[in-house]
């Protein structure tokens, strides 16, 4: 194992610690993988129009790409402490380009399901808020809700990179044009990974920014489906992690599952042009880059538990008022949304992660993984329900409805949370 030195005389002349370093490289992974993820949403509409099939249908595919995305999650920070992040990361690019370039030989739902739901779906998984967690977890000690933030705040970057460039192409060019975008997109990433991203710390005989030898990590060389299924065994015994994992159930629900998948459908169904919803949902993308890191900021500062139940709470209270206010064209109580929504879209991270490292310790980015996990399934349950909804009803209002009563849920499970440590048994560090 590299020795770590101590950290003054080793930073003697360097201006910027290397963790800032490796925040960009997976600052740049998490937008890649976000602006994948923001594809289907945009892509219904012309997938609707050139093979006939229902919301539903489509539906199917964009749910199993966010349960598998969030499943992937836990075992992929397991495979970062097995192999590395930097080899982990890589092989989730690859995997991604390979998923959205064979999306544009697509003629059957099934295939839409291959591509979408398992390949692009277990890609961006491997690049999920567990690289985050990990990331934070080995190389801040300072800083470390504000850096959560900003590497929070990169899915809403790629929302907003991504959202009008797809949009655009499908609507100029073809559907399949934004599909290779994407892919391209993922593998001009790749040597900003293997240029920029290490491990850990200790690799370069360091310490994490701002803290000691007592904050250092030990690698855990087990076997990472070993390790993963561990640390679900262990924390779901106790009841904070099911507190945390209802919560973040709701917030995956309210925002990929019905927000990001839906609100350029339900932009159509009014006569709003699909290049115009795209570019209010990645306007939602600007706002979430703002509140997310103002949430990490906030996080340092106060207590997370009454954070995250303002943040459901208000959340609920624009769901409930979302209906009325699509148009063929813009309005001021549309952009007023967005603007709001956008600022507490996944605002509730920062104080989520926060929790799960105070009580977790240090299996909390395995952990998180598990909780993240739950995220992506309450995301793909209401993704496939709100289509399923719209081609029952004719309308997505029912829809909006619901995830206003959810929101309210996961604000009363937020408070209920005990800020106590726990032991796993089941796991060693």
């Amino acid at each position: 194992m590299t020795e770590v030195v101590h950290e003054p005389a080793r930073q003697r002349g360097r201006r910027i610690h290397p963790a800032w370093w490796v925040a960009v490289a997976t600052f740049l992974s998490v937008v890649c993988a976000a602006g994948v993820r923001s594809m289907p949403g945009v892509l219904i509409e012309p997938l609707n129009g050139e093979f006939g099939w229902s919301l539903g249908t489509i539906s199917v595919a964009i749910s199993i790409n966010l349960v598998l995305f969030g499943l992937t999650a836990p075992f992929a920070a397991a495979l970062m402490e097995r192999f590395g992040v930097r080899q982990v990361v890589t092989a989730a690019l690859l995997l991604v380009a390979v998923g959205s370039g064979l999306t544009v030989f697509v003629s059957a739902p099934w295939q839409l399901v291959l591509t979408w739901g398992v390949i692009i779906g277990t890609g961006t998984g491997s690049m999920a808020l567990a690289l985050v967690a990990t990331v934070v977890g080995r190389w801040f000690v300072a800083r470390r809700g504000l850096v959560s933030g900003l590497l929070t705040a990169a899915s809403a970057t790629g929302q907003l990179v991504f959202l009008p460039l797809i949009a655009t192409l499908a609507d100029r060019i073809g559907w399949r044009a934004a599909a290779l975008a994407v892919a391209g997109a993922a593998l001009l990433v790749v040597p900003f990974v293997l240029g920029l991203l290490r491990d850990r710390p200790s690799d370069l005989g360091l310490l994490p920014l701002g803290g000691t030898s007592a904050d250092v990590l030990p690698p855990h060389r087990t076997g990472a489906a070993r390790m993963a299924v561990g640390a679900l065994t262990g924390a779901a015994r106790t009841r904070p992690f099911w507190l945390l994992a209802g919560g973040f159930m709701i917030c995956g629900a309210t925002t990929n599952g019905l927000v990001q998948s839906h609100f350029v459908p339900a932009g159509a169904d009014h006569g709003m042009p699909m290049t115009t919803a795209a570019s209010l949902l990645a306007l939602v993308g600007l706002f979430d880059l703002v509140g997310t890191v103002a949430s990490g900021w906030l996080t340092d500062r106060f207590d997370p538990r009454l954070l995250l139940l303002a943040y459901y709470g208000l959340r609920g209270v624009s769901l409930a008022m979302l209906g009325p206010l699509f148009g063929a064209g813009l309005n001021a109580s549309m952009l007023a949304f967005v603007i709001f929504y956008g600022l507490d879209w996944v605002a509730t991270v920062p104080p989520t992660m926060a929790l799960c490292r105070e009580i977790f310790g240090p299996t909390s980015a395995v952990v998180f993984g598990w909780i993240y996990a739950s995220h992506q399934i309450g995301a793909g349950i209401v993704a496939l329900a709100a289509g399923l909804v719209r081609d029952h009803y004719g309308s997505y209002t029912p829809a909006w409805v619901g995830g206003a009563v959810l929101c309210v849920v996961g604000a009363v499970l937020s408070v209920l949370i005990k800020r106590q440590p726990v032991q796993l048994s089941s796991v060693s560090p």
